[in-house]
């Protein structure tokens, strides 16, 4: 435990020494507010499924469609941040979230409530492309650890902001669990937008929305490693969005939790990946992409057999903390995707790569609805284990990259 800490200093002692830090915690504090608005749905969702009436994969299909904008957005995110400077792809992902947010407290029916939640997905993932480009053009030789570091802090956000949020919605009203993040993704977005480069990049850069460049990220894409790690991700964000949809509202529903012990489980399992996060992210730097990702894996495939035949409170804790070592997956794969592209169309094939497994990934939130409301919520989360060892089986059989 000396050494791994050891280690942790070493890193963010070599990383500050770049002189590009301030930029790191720039970055990722808009990120932490991102990332616990949108964990903050789940929390919510009982209060929603009771204002308006809705069934368990109707509020499933609300998540759906957070996940699905936030997919749909991620290519043209990754374009422009090849085509612009990060900070303004930064700086317009953040306000437009906060608009978005504003639009879902005031949603006055369904139909606006489910149309404003697509466009708050598909603001968020404008930022997630922008952000690792900005990282690997500042740490080249260091992504994974950045990396690993910008995510731990959006599992701060994701740890503190559904608690809060739950507390909020019980003591007052749901939307109250939305609103108090508004503010701070205004300061954000102002810190964004004064500390990271937003000039329009040269003209080479703006070569990258041309035809050729599509044609070179399909090359890209289909050497054998990127249909593997493509494959892999795929599976990953259906298992991810599924399982973090619904997690709250199970442990509500099959174990008898209330709203706030569920709500602060969730930010448990989110505290966690802090610390599994920079660990993933320093293990892929120095072993690779196979093992740190199995490494990563192996905890969640135990807890989630486990989760259906465990009762006691203390229990669920420990298979909770277990599953969440699945969070370090991130800073593995997504390191490894960006550092496959040239520079030259990095955004655009890391956006062109996560478009494709958040959008298949984005049924995982209602298939998972639609058999919860049939009475197999056990079974949806063994499923899932499988789902695990299956992507457990492909990081094995995985081909070595033809070029680091």
């Amino acid at each position: 435990m000396t050494s791994l800490f050891e280690s942790g200093r070493k890193e963010v002692t070599a990383l500050r020494r770049k002189g590009r830090g301030k930029i790191l915690v720039v970055v990722a504090f808009p990120w932490a507010l991102l990332l616990g608005s949108r964990m903050a749905l789940p929390v919510l969702l009982p209060y929603i499924q009771t204002e308006f009436d809705l069934s368990l994969s109707i509020v499933g299909l609300l998540v759906t469609l957070l996940w699905l904008g936030g997919a749909i957005g991620q290519l043209p995110g990754g374009i422009l941040a090849d085509r612009y400077q990060e900070g303004s792809i930064l700086t317009l992902s953040v306000g437009l979230v906060a608009l978005a947010l504003i639009v879902v407290v005031l949603a006055p029916n369904t139909a606006s409530l489910f149309l404003t939640v697509t466009l708050w997905g598909f603001a968020t993932s404008l930022y997630p492309i922008a952000r690792i480009t900005i990282l690997s053009e500042t740490y080249p030789d260091r992504l994974g650890s950045a990396l690993g570091l910008t995510m731990a802090t959006g599992d701060l956000g994701q740890t503190l902001v559904p608690p809060i949020a739950g507390t909020l919605a019980a003591v007052f009203v749901w939307q109250a669990g939305i609103g108090f993040i508004v503010p701070l993704l205004v300061i954000g977005g102002i810190g964004t937008w004064i500390v990271v480069p937003r000039s329009v990049q040269t003209a080479s850069s703006n070569e990258t929305s041309s035809l050729n460049t599509a044609r070179y990220v399909i090359e890209e894409m289909r050497r054998p490693i990127m249909v593997f790690v493509s494959f892999i991700l795929v599976l990953f964000f259906f298992f991810w969005q599924a399982f973090t949809s619904f997690f709250p509202t199970y442990l509500v529903v099959e174990k008898g939790i209330s709203t706030t012990m569920a709500s602060l489980l969730f930010g448990a399992f989110f505290a966690a990946g802090a610390i599994v996060k920079p660990v993933a992210g320093m293990a892929y730097d120095r072993i690779g992409m196979r093992w740190a990702l199995i490494s990563v894996l192996l905890g969640p495939v135990a807890g989630l057999l486990l989760l259906p035949i465990v009762e006691r409170l203390e229990l669920i804790v420990i298979v909770t903390l277990a599953i969440s070592t699945m969070l370090g997956n991130g800073a593995v794969t997504q390191s490894f995707v960006a550092e496959q592209f040239p520079a030259e169309i990095q955004g655009t094939g890391l956006g062109a790569v996560r478009t494709i497994a958040a959008v298949v990934g984005s049924t995982g939130p209602v298939l998972f609805g639609i058999v919860a409301d049939r009475g197999f919520f056990d079974e949806g989360y063994v499923a899932l284990a499988v789902l695990l060892l299956i992507v457990i089986l492909l990081a094995y059989r995985m081909p070595n990259p033809d070029r680091g």
